[in-house]
């Protein structure tokens, strides 16, 4: 017993209880936040008098904890000062904007797009790097972990939210049915997609707006429009052939073209002429969006769909496994960087979002024969309002609540519980009794015996007490790293 304290309070003083929501955060201001705006490239406002100008997006920096005081000025603050005075601890955002006039670039200006709360003990916090009396010093609780903000005074954490991984296929048997789904996520927006295999052996595919669509006329609008390239792509055993045949002859669809035809039909476009662009658009845009969103990657879309094709028919046939979707394996925990990443992006690329009202303002002054300074068309308060107020409220993106709480200060070991909460997207007015039980793989992960009675059971969960988060890599930086495994195995 002695030996466990000593070795947990070294990882406590090495480590800390919260260090990967801090990590987390620091990952997101010092490369995801500047990786949101390399997508966007550049804004081009869409009016016939600013028909050769654009504004080029550069490098995003953000700056340090301040407060505008009511005479104008502006100053450095502490988050004790910010408990007392009922203030936001944050920082502003600025953005180098460069106008283009054809190809020729003006004068580039770096502008305030809004301001970011910032985490305690974060690199950008003025706690970070101080000891214990520098701490004591600047009147903050030298034992105090950090990875929460203070919105308006209030402490405010973001809970660790549990999700099935995505861009990884889950096949199960339900109803007698062998059943797909994959999440395919990219850059923090994320598409379902569900495939099934049903009992009489036709394959469907659900995602967007496509439901329970042909798995075969989707495999010829991407690319395979013979019968022989789709049965070569998937590779099936002579036993499963001829559910592939069956599924082949389910339509009248022969070739690519009258695929994508038949894919605009169903998307309802009543207008022939622009069938075949909407069907690109939905087949390159949301479907797979992992693997690519390029008319050069519907090959690759292909053969996966033709892996996960064959995988149905074996879990069907009983050749394969089923997965066991509450295996932690299955799972990922999306942390405050995560988090923020998505809120951020739809903040900018949303309707009515800090781009859109860019855009607006550039179309509405050029009426006027016009164009304004790039300081002048940009609403900062728009990024500014909509990040405190989910912080505030906990409603998130996609409807999801509660995701934002009030920092429990009942006691100590009550606040480190909080900000290691885990929390299940799953309804808690539904059974649900599979992903409710303990899990073999929670082992040394969540905490077996903290869970709270009632209907928040088995889905509201605390992480062990020496368990850690690690931030993962994109798939981008995957995909170098086996490309090099590759080159040094040949």
């Amino acid at each position: 017993m002695k030996d466990f304290k000593i070795l947990l309070k070294k990882f406590v003083d090495e480590r800390g209880l919260v260090k990967f929501q801090i990590e987390s955060y620091n990952n997101f201001i010092e490369s995801r936040l500047q990786a949101i705006f390399d997508e966007i490239g550049e804004i081009k406002p869409e009016s016939d008098r600013l028909r050769e100008f654009n504004v080029k997006l550069g490098r995003v920096r953000l700056g340090n904890p301040s407060v505008k005081e009511s005479d104008g000025s502006l100053r450095e603050i502490y988050p004790m000062e910010a408990r007392l005075r009922d203030l936001t601890y944050s920082a502003p955002i600025f953005l180098e904007m460069t106008p283009m006039i054809g190809d020729n670039e003006q004068e580039t200006t770096e502008v305030k797009i809004g301001e970011l709360p910032i985490m305690l003990k974060s690199k950008k916090c003025q706690l970070h790097g101080k000891d214990r009396e520098q701490l004591i010093e600047s009147k903050e609780d030298p034992d105090d972990p950090g990875g929460y903000f203070i919105i308006n005074g209030t402490e405010r954490v973001l809970t660790l939210i549990e999700e099935i991984t995505p861009n990884k296929v889950i096949l199960e048997i339900k109803d007698g049915e062998a059943n797909g789904r994959i999440t395919s996520e990219r850059r923090g927006w994320g598409q379902k997609h569900t495939l099934l295999r049903k009992k009489d052996g036709l394959l469907l595919i659900s995602f967007a707006s496509l439901k329970n669509f042909p798995l075969m006329v989707l495999l010829r609008a991407l690319g395979l429009g013979s019968d022989k390239e789709i049965i070569e792509t998937i590779n099936v055993k002579e036993a499963y052939s001829e559910e592939i045949y069956v599924n082949l002859y389910e339509t009248d669809i022969n070739d690519t073209e009258e695929a994508l035809e038949y894919i605009g039909k169903r998307m309802k476009v009543f207008q022939k002429e622009y069938r075949k662009e909407r069907a690109e658009q939905i087949i390159d845009k949301y479907l797979l969006p992992h693997i690519g969103q390029s008319p050069e990657d519907r090959n690759k879309k292909a053969k996966y769909l033709s892996r996960i094709a064959l995988n149905l028919i074996k879990l069907a046939h009983g050749d394969i496994e089923e997965d066991d979707i509450d295996h932690y394996s299955n799972k990922r925990l999306k942390t405050a960087g995560d988090l923020l990443e998505i809120l951020v992006r739809s903040i900018l690329l949303g309707k009515w979002g800090l781009i859109e009202r860019i855009n607006y303002n550039y179309k509405k002054i050029a009426k006027r024969g016009k164009i304004p300074s790039v300081s002048t068309v940009v609403e900062s308060n728009v990024l500014t309002s909509q990040i405190n107020s989910s912080l505030a409220t906990g409603m998130w993106v996609g409807g999801r609540t509660g995701v934002s709480q009030r920092l429990e200060r009942t006691n100590f070991t009550r606040s480190m519980a909080h900000l290691r909460n885990v929390i299940s997207p799953l309804s808690t007015t539904q059974e649900h009794f599979k992903a409710r039980e303990l899990h073999s793989t929670h082992w040394g992960r969540l905490d077996p015996s903290e869970t709270p009675e009632g209907p928040t059971i088995g889905l509201r969960k605390y992480m062990a007490i020496m368990a850690e988060i690690s931030n993962g890599i994109s798939e981008e930086e995957r995909e170098g790293i086996i490309k090099g495994l590759k080159t040094k195995i040949s």
